[in-house]
This record gives structure tokens, C-alpha cells and sequence, in this order.
């Protein structure tokens, strides 16, 4: 018999909403931030990823992008990130989120960055079963414009991996304002592109970004969205469209300094009927990984068994993969389900 924090451990999963560069481990980082000669503000991990706010932890996040520069670095990431969530949390399918804007910068063109990221997870692919899409995220600190021409190069070097756009980071005021992207988000629906973003998920958002990112971009998933338990009639439209909220418990902790407990908004999101996929965010800035997010975010919250396995089935329906893709993952989880049932210990 099995306690039901292993239980938790042991669910396969998905993770939606998961930053490519936030996959290495703290030790990668600091190796190539020493190879390439970038200043960190410090090298103990126990200080380099102590954040304040969100704003704190952005700093930070941008540092990552530095230390990637050469094919093997985007390689050695994605087949790395993989077999470690394997081990640490049982994932069976990943979403990446990567921002080109932000290597753009740093002279690498699209195909410079998604070229070694796709062959990396492909190995990681054949060697662990985990499969994989990726969501090209425009950077808010960017223009609308920017994020325009990142979409067209998306749309004009299109990669069968590439599925979908979203956006994440903080406009230049430290704002979310989703529906200043809109231009950018109209054009990937026109060419097929799947739509996220990151929405509603601190305590200075509104859960008016939410409707918007429904209503003015489209978006079939949304990433946080917490405020939106604030507004009842918002609630009513999210369930109304279905939607999946890609949620990660242990960065709430920090970036809103939000305890995970039964009080806690994903619960409430939960408790509204509401559907959530749990993921990591930002594994390696967090000091978390897919195996915690549920064995200790899920537990503290008072998500039980059924719950739980729900939750997991979420992040298969939420995807952005092809039917097959699902059906075959949906009756993996189903059979584990069966054998975790078996030998999970009764309350």
C-alpha cells in the first residue's frame, strides 16, 4: 500500500504551462552563466532565486534567456528538463512556452532557437515516451508591433510543433493588459494557431483580464487566472466555454504571497467548478517540479483522490496536441489510475 502523498507523486501527468528556460537546473544555469561570462547578482541558488513579488522573479527569468546561446544549450535543456520531470513527477506530455522576442535580442533568430529546442525534445521524446508541443509566447515588455512580426515569423517558418501563441512577462507599466496584443492574436487565429495567456494572476491583475482574453483574443486556455473567483459573472463564462486554467500552485507562495491551503484561490476555482491543470510555471526559479506541485500544492489545498485524478485528465483535455494524441494518453492515465486505486491507502 501507497500513502497518499505518493499517490499524488505517482499520478501521470501533463504540465500546460511550463517556460522553456526555467526547465535547466539551477547547476546548468550557473555552468553556462559561467561559460558565456554573465554577471549574475549572486551564484548560491538560495539567494539568486529569493523573489519578492513577480516583478522580482522577472529579473531574474530574463538572466535565463542569456545563458542560451548555442544549439547544444537549447538541446541539452530540452532533453535534461524532460528526463528530470519524469523522474520527479511521472510527466507523460509537455507544453512549452518560449518567447523568440527575448533571443531575437540576443541575435538568434527563430529557426536558431527552435531547431535545437524541437531535436532535444525529440530525443527526450524517444528515449522517455513524453511527448511534447510548443507555444511561441510574446513578451509584454515588447510592442504589439513586435508581437505582430513574431507571429508572422511563426506563421512564415511554420514548425508542426508549434501549435499555439501566448504571452507572459509585464508590460512596460507592470501591467497584464492582455487585449493590447489583440492584432497579434487575431492573426494566429487566421492561420490556425491555438491561444493562451497569462491572465488574472497576481493581486494588482483584475479578473476583467480573464473576459478579456475570452472575448477580445480568443484564447481556448488561460494560464493563472486566480482573480477570476473575484467576479462571479466571469466565473459563469469560463464554465460556460469550458475553459482549462493551466495553475501553479507553489509560485503563488511567492509571486502573491498566497498560503496554499483550503482557502487558497485555486481551490476556489476548483469549488466553482472550474477546470485546472496543475503545473511547475517555473520549476527551476521556484525550487519546485511537477512531482511537488501536486504531492504538497494539491495536498495543502485539500484536493482529494478523485479531485486529483481529475485534475490530471484536465491537462489531457486541455492540450493542444491532435485526438490521437489525447485518446492514447487519456487511456495511459485511466490504467494508471486503476492501479494506483489499488493500492492507495484508505483514509
Amino acid at each position: 500500500m501507497i500513502s497518499y502523498s505518493d499517490y499524488l507523486q505517482l499520478l501521470p501527468k501533463t504540465e500546460l504551462h511550463c517556460h522553456f528556460a526555467s526547465t535547466m537546473t539551477a547547476p546548468l544555469f550557473l555552468e553556462l552563466a559561467a561559460k558565456y561570462g554573465v554577471q549574475l547578482p549572486t551564484t548560491y541558488p538560495d539567494e539568486l532565486f529569493a523573489f519578492d513579488d513577480l516583478r522580482d522573479f522577472l529579473v531574474a527569468f530574463r538572466y535565463a534567456h542569456d545563458v542560451l546561446r548555442e544549439p547544444a544549450d537549447f538541446e541539452r535543456v530540452a532533453y535534461e528538463g524532460v528526463r528530470s520531470a519524469v523522474a520527479d513527477g511521472n510527466l507523460r506530455y509537455r507544453e512549452y512556452a518560449i518567447n523568440p522576442q527575448y533571443f531575437a535580442a540576443r541575435g538568434l533568430g527563430y529557426r536558431d532557437v527552435m531547431d535545437p529546442l524541437i531535436s532535444g525534445l525529440r530525443d527526450a521524446e524517444a528515449d522517455f515516451g513524453v511527448g511534447f508541443r510548443i507555444i511561441a509566447a510574446i513578451n509584454r515588455r515588447e510592442s504589439p508591433a513586435s508581437a505582430v512580426a513574431m507571429v508572422e515569423e511563426a506563421i512564415a517558418q511554420a514548425l508542426p510543433e508549434v501549435v499555439g501563441i501566448g504571452q507572459d512577462d509585464l508590460t512596460p507599466e507592470d501591467t497584464e493588459d492582455p487585449a493590447r496584443f489583440a492584432e497579434a492574436y487575431a492573426l494566429a487565429g487566421r492561420h490556425g494557431l491555438l491561444r493562451t495567456a497569462h491572465v488574472a494572476e497576481t493581486p494588482f491583475a483584475q479578473p476583467s483580464a480573464v473576459r478579456d482574453a475570452l472575448e477580445v483574443l480568443g484564447c481556448e486556455r488561460l494560464d493563472h487566472g486566480y482573480r477570476i473567483v473575484d467576479e462571479p459573472a466571469v466565473v459563469e463564462l469560463a464554465r460556460e466555454r469550458d475553459v482549462v486554467f493551466t495553475v501553479t500552485p507553489v509560485s503563488t507562495t511567492i509571486c502573491s504571497g498566497w498560503h496554499l491551503d483550503e482557502h487558497h484561490r485555486i481551490r476556489a476555482m476548483i469549488d466553482a467548478g472550474l477546470r485546472v491543470a496543475v503545473s511547475t510555471d517555473d520549476a527551476m526559479f521556484f525550487r519546485t517540479d511537477l512531482g511537488r506541485e501536486y504531492r504538497e500544492g494539491l495536498a495543502a489545498m485539500g484536493v482529494e483522490a478523485d479531485a486529483a485524478k481529475a485534475i490530471a485528465l484536465n491537462g489531457i483535455d486541455g492540450a493542444f496536441c491532435d485526438d490521437d494524441t489525447k485518446a492514447r494518453l487519456r487511456a495511459e492515465f485511466t490504467a494508471a489510475f486503476l492501479t494506483l486505486d489499488a493500492v492507495l491507502t484508505p483514509a
